[in-house]
């Protein structure tokens, strides 16, 4: 067996046992008060996050858990299918010409929670806050082809774009908000209004958001508790109802096994990845990176560390994307490759080439970037750990402080995120670009794609691309996380999505107490 995994054995059985330990700790120091089958006596449903909404205004959030929040709270002129291609949200859509697009409202969802209803100056309102450069949305660059946007009739807008794109009504995913609010210029920090299946009911605190389902009336509690122990030992204790990711392997074992919950687990599709400072004198040299990639045994590392519940990935697209690459060939685990490659530049095991890696202070990031560290000591890397809040971690990252850090993107559904990522024009703050890799061919395919004039030239030119930086390695890929849902028994009716939105909370339920007697 590869000493890489036996290590990773070592470590994942210590910190299991560990993990189970300390759960049990806390479960003695405050044991389950009577609870039959932990219902909430109130009837509200509680969820537990890892972190708080920061930003209930879709023009400026950005944190994945505003954003799927956000979901909630506001709906959009186009969502997306399996394949990520855009179908009707809000509207149905024209291109009656390679730039003009016409879009008309249905009838459902256009009702705010102010009363007032949704129309095309509504629509026109959002879009225009956002593509103000005064306003500073970071939403903005993605919507930058927009020439003008018109209201023709309060059921009808205009689009009309400085360049075609047979794409464009992908990037039209921005949550619609009231003219009158947006023209008014006050927050949306107290109560936002949408026209969502939720509104807010009460936000008394930044980790404790109150919600109404508005069909139904069925209030929920979203939980902001940083540690997931803790979290963990709340839905024992039936103090919250549901939990989903953000929980160590160790943590979803030792849950599926206990009385009075379940676990789902599905395929993901949130990208995890190596960024590398590409200004770097040692991880801007292509033979760090790929010796890098030969050393890492992804498998092993999915297989003990993610207990299976992930699948490596060779770019930011899964295969079953629209403009996914099946055709990219994994990285082989090759050890000897890899000292080859360190031998070039004069590192080896007896003179290791010493890199420092950026991780958040997520117990499970910094044992990931431990069991990373374990495999690249037979190469000769000796690899230093710096761990940060996840504030100071991110602040780094976008500022190019790092040689080498661990992030995952999540809820990319569209090729343009290949500008915001790659593009030489999107280094930080004009996109994120963090790693400042510049690549003139990589440029040409990013604007031949973005001038396509149909979807398939498009998907062969992003293709394309995928193929390159597989080759360039400015983001060294891992794996797509699986999603997962623990949830008490009592919970019924939630659907799991692969981009970890929380779209299920419009359908689940508190069963009776007569089902679970049944049960």
């Amino acid at each position: 067996m590869p000493r890489s995994r036996s290590i990773l054995t070592r470590a994942g059985s210590c910190a299991g046992s560990w993990t189970a330990r300390a759960l049990v700790a806390l479960l003695l120091i405050a044991p389950l008060p009577g609870c039959d089958h932990g219902l909430p006596d109130d009837g509200v449903i509680r969820v537990g996050l890892s972190g708080p909404a920061r930003n209930l205004d879709p023009r400026f959030a950005t944190d994945a858990t505003s954003e799927r929040i956000n979901r909630l709270l506001y709906r959009r002129l186009v969502e997306f299918d399996e394949q990520r291609l855009p179908v009707p949200g809000l509207a149905t859509w024209q291109r009656l010409s390679p730039s003009y697009y016409r879009f008309r409202l249905g009838a459902e969802g256009r009702d705010f929670t102010d009363g007032s209803r949704l129309t095309a100056d509504d629509v026109v309102a959002t879009y225009a806050s956002v593509l103000d450069a005064a306003n500073a949305s970071p939403h903005r660059a993605q919507l930058a082809t927009i020439a003008s946007v018109e209201a023709l009739d309060p059921d009808t807008i205009d689009f009309r774009l400085s360049l075609p794109d047979p794409l464009f009504p992908a990037y039209l995913a921005e949550g619609i908000l009231p003219a009158a609010v947006v023209r008014s210029g006050r927050k949306l920090t107290d109560a936002p209004i949408g026209s969502g299946p939720f509104r807010v009911l009460d936000w008394p605190e930044p980790g404790r958001l109150v919600l109404e389902r508005r069909t139904d009336g069925q209030v929920m509690e979203l939980l902001a508790v940083k540690d997931p122990s803790v979290r963990v030992m709340k839905l024992l204790r039936g103090e919250i109802q549901m939990l989903q990711n953000d929980l160590s392997p160790e943590l979803i074992d030792y849950l599926a096994g206990r009385p009075g919950v379940d676990v789902e687990v599905r395929p993901g599709r949130n990208f995890s990845y190596l960024g590398f400072n590409l200004e770097d004198p040692l991880t801007g040299d292509p033979r760090v990176r790929l010796a890098l990639a030969h050393a890492l045994d992804r498998e092993a590392l999915i297989h003990y560390l993610f207990r299976d519940r992930a699948e490596s990935a060779e770019a930011i697209f899964p295969p079953d994307h629209w403009a996914g690459n099946s055709r990219l060939a994994p990285y082989a685990f090759d050890p000897e490759r890899a000292r080859a490659l360190l031998a070039e530049i004069g590192h080896g095991p007896e003179r290791p080439l010493e890199l420092t890696m950026k991780t958040s202070s997520d117990p499970f990031r910094i044992r990931l970037a431990t069991a990373i560290q374990a495999q690249l000591v037979p190469v000769g890397i000796a690899l230093t750990i710096r761990s940060y809040d996840w504030g100071t971690f991110f602040g780094d990252v976008k500022a190019g402080r790092f040689q080498l850090y661990g992030l995952t993107w999540v809820g990319i559904n569209t090729p343009d995120i290949f500008r915001y990522a790659f593009h030489s024009a999107s280094i930080p703050p004009a996109g994120a670009n963090r790693g400042r890799y510049r690549s003139p061919r990589a440029d040409a395919l990013i604007e031949a794609a973005s001038a396509a004039q149909d979807l398939g030239e498009q998907a062969r030119l992003y293709r394309e691309l995928q193929g390159l930086l597989h080759e360039q390695l400015p983001y060294l890929p891992l794996w797509y996380e699986s999603q997962v849902l623990a949830r008490r028994t009592e919970l019924r009716g939630y659907r799991l999505a692969p981009d970890g939105n929380y779209d299920g909370l419009e359908f689940v339920r508190l069963a009776p107490a007569s089902a679970l007697e049944r049960r």
